[in-house]
């Protein structure tokens, strides 16, 4: 049985219909995760959900440990990760109170680790495509099974934060092809391609950003009333996606790192094999230390 990992962002704080539930608190190399994981079943598949900015939400977007988040989730078996987050919409087409699965991101955070390897192991991972195509896809037909208003395909912009975009960058993103803009999922494509985990995003649209000069600016308080009617559908929709996914796994993400660690093995310290044998191990045991 595959085992599918979600994690929540603003508004997503817990996952409904869970059962045989457990809360499991892990270390990792990387410092804490934002929380204590959820583990449990949901139509009959095994789930691990984590709540991306903690209970209670205390952690900005910055300040989100995204590699021991997706660390935590590679320790507890986890082979296809969904990350759940708000998003403004840049595009007249997408329109709040929908949701979105996109299939390209630009990154422009500044702040955030985005990698497991340093400290004298380096990587290089393909990320051309950052999204799954086979989850996105699944993510795409569970939504339209619960009737969700869903958009397949798009460029997910992810910013630093916390405020959000001045009018100038607003346009910007339009200029550059941008459909939503977001400030989380990137660093959890990229962490997640390294891991070797399956990874989609499910955009909750909740906002047009600022681009539209004829609407009043963004708010957080239209922003949560949009979001608690997203947050019901995109509940509906992971426990359809859990019914609908397999252990089968014909993509690439389970190789991603086959042939991308370029380090002398002779060279790699100790102390960093150990960290990431949960990633890395199965590609450098047997290989001279």
């Amino acid at each position: 049985m595959t085992t599918i990992g979600v994690i929540g962002g603003s508004g997503l704080y817990e996952m409904a219909g869970l059962q045989k539930v457990e809360r499991v608190r892990l270390e990792t190399p990387f410092g804490d995760p934002s929380d204590e994981y959820v583990r449990g079943t949901l139509g009959g598949t095994k789930l691990v959900f984590l709540p991306r900015h903690g209970r209670g939400h205390r952690f900005l977007p910055t300040e989100v440990n995204y590699r021991a988040n997706v660390f935590g989730m590679k320790l507890l078996g986890v082979e296809q990760l969904v990350g759940v987050g708000a998003v403004g919409s840049l595009r007249e087409d997408v329109h709040p109170g929908e949701l979105l699965v996109p299939d390209q991101m630009i990154d422009r955070t500044r702040q955030r680790p985005s990698t497991f390897f340093g400290r004298g192991i380096v990587a290089h991972v393909a990320f051309a495509d950052p999204v799954c195509k086979r989850l996105g896809s699944l993510v795409g037909a569970a939504g339209r099974a619960v009737g969700a208003k869903l958009h397949e395909g798009g460029v997910y912009v992810c910013m630093e934060g916390p405020q959000f975009s001045t009018r100038a960058e607003s346009y910007l993103y339009r200029s550059w092809g941008g459909t939503v803009i977001g400030m989380t999922n990137l660093q959890e494509a990229k962490l997640a391609r390294e891991a070797e985990i399956c990874f989609a995003t499910l955009a909750l649209v909740t906002d047009y950003d600022c681009w539209r000069e004829h609407d009043a600016d963004v708010s957080i308080e239209d922003i949560l009333r949009i979001m608690s009617g997203n947050v019901g559908t995109a509940q509906k929709l992971l426990a359809d996606l859990a019914t609908r996914v397999t252990d089968e796994r014909a993509c690439g993400c389970g190789r991603a790192l086959e042939n991308a660690i370029i380090t002398d093995p002779a060279r790699i310290p100790e102390s960093v094999r150990r960290d990431l044998d949960p990633i890395a191990g199965k590609y450098l045991r047997g290989r001279p230390a």
